[in-house]
């Protein structure tokens, strides 16, 4: 983990308020694994104060991408940030999704899709090909990150809550039909979006198909010292007690560490 100063590439809106930011870090480049993520200073001095969380995207070389939406005071100085700039980040933080052997589906929503790229990439060069099933509110959304998932050459399915593109619905409603594909199979699921379309995949997966979930939370440090980004654990003899920390403990979860609430 480092904590430095590094130089901003590359600052790209992608349309829909979304956009993918380069960032020079070959210390973090060299050794982040899908799922992990890193802590941005967003701000000049206290404004804002506190760091955010993002997942790392993919790696290229030397350089880590974040993907990101305009939606507050942060995003939005980071939205007008620029090549050459400098950006105070720490990273990688947290822990990784565990490949398993068997076909795999990944899943996503929205912004969620961010650290599943990262992901598919590292299970195409072990020779890998996930099914990846992605949703986005309309198409506008949908084509700032679908381009990327399309030259994987994998199997992509996608859905829009308003049917402008692709299946007309949530993605969460293809998910069935594609595990019933092999229903002997040891499917793999692996998840990152808003906490209803993750808790329905936990839902579908439970007692049968092993699922990993990547948990998105309010986090201020990072580091486990603020205990903000608290989650309820399924089993509260675990040690440590009833609560698990996203930052510490995860983001990467199994799916049935969590007690999913409604």
């Amino acid at each position: 983990m480092i904590q430095a100063k590094r130089q901003i590439t590359l600052n790209e809106s992608l349309g829909a308020d979304i956009y993918r930011l380069s960032i020079q870090a070959p210390e973090i480049a060299a050794t982040a694994q899908a799922g992990q993520f890193i802590m941005v200073k967003t701000g000049v001095g206290f404004d804002p104060l506190l760091r955010r969380p993002f997942s790392i995207h993919q790696t290229e070389g030397d350089e880590i991408q974040i993907l990101f939406k305009r939606l507050g005071k942060g995003t939005t100085l980071l939205s007008k940030l620029a090549a050459g700039q400098q950006l105070d980040i720490l990273g990688p933080l947290g822990n990784a999704f565990t490949l398993q052997e068997g076909p795999c589906c990944l899943i996503g929503g929205g912004m969620g899709v961010a650290p599943l790229l990262f992901l598919a990439q590292t299970m195409r060069s072990r020779g890998i090909t996930p099914h990846i099933l992605l949703g986005a509110r309309n198409k506008a959304e949908l084509m700032a990150f679908l381009p990327a998932f399309q030259a994987l050459d994998g199997s992509l399915r996608y859905a829009t809550d308003d049917g402008s593109m692709g299946q007309r619905g949530f993605i969460i409603e293809a998910l069935p039909a594609l595990l019933a594909e092999d229903n002997k199979a040891k499917w793999q699921v692996y998840s990152c979006g808003p906490y209803p379309m993750m808790r329905a995949v936990a839902a579908i997966c439970q007692h049968k198909w092993p699922c990993q979930v990547s948990m998105e939370t309010m986090m201020a440090c990072g580091i486990s010292a603020c205990l903000g980004c608290t989650i309820t654990a399924r089993n509260t003899n675990r040690k440590g007690g009833k609560y698990l920390h996203v930052c510490q403990d995860g983001p990467v979860f199994a799916a049935e560490q969590i007690e999913w609430k409604s």
